[in-house]
C-alpha cells in the first residue's frame, strides 16, 4: 500500500490540522516510509511466539470498581467559579473567531 497525497489531505482533515501546502510532498513521502516499515512487520511470520500476559497467567484479574476519592478541600473551595462539578474559566482571547 502506498500512501498518496489525497490520503495526506484526508487525514489531516480528519485530525483537523492545518497542513502547509508546500509541506505535502514531503508529509506524504514519511507516511508512506512509514506505512511500507508497518506493512514489513505484518509479513514477519511469528513462530513460537506466545500471547503476553503481565503476570503470571493464573493471577485472575479483578472487576473495575470506581471508588472516588475523598479530598482534604473539596474543588469548589478552591475555585472561584465551579459550577455542576466544573471549574469555570474565563474564555481565552486568542480561541476566538474575529467577525
Amino acid at each position: 500500500m502506498s500512501v498518496t497525497r489525497k490520503d495526506v489531505e484526508h487525514v489531516a482533515r480528519l485530525a483537523e490540522l492545518a497542513v502547509n501546502p508546500d509541506e505535502l510532498p514531503a508529509l506524504t513521502a514519511q507516511l508512506d516510509r512509514i506505512v511500507g516499515f508497518v506493512d514489513q512487520l505484518s509479513a514477519l511470520q511469528a513462530t513460537g511466539a506466545r500471547r503476553f500476559v503481565p503476570g503470571p497467567a493464573e493471577t485472575p484479574l479483578r472487576e473495575d470498581e470506581v471508588h472516588p476519592a475523598s479530598l482534604a478541600i473539596p474543588p469548589a473551595q478552591l475555585a472561584p467559579e465551579f459550577i455542576d462539578g466544573f471549574f469555570v474559566v474565563p474564555r481565552l482571547g486568542a480561541m476566538e473567531e474575529e467577525s
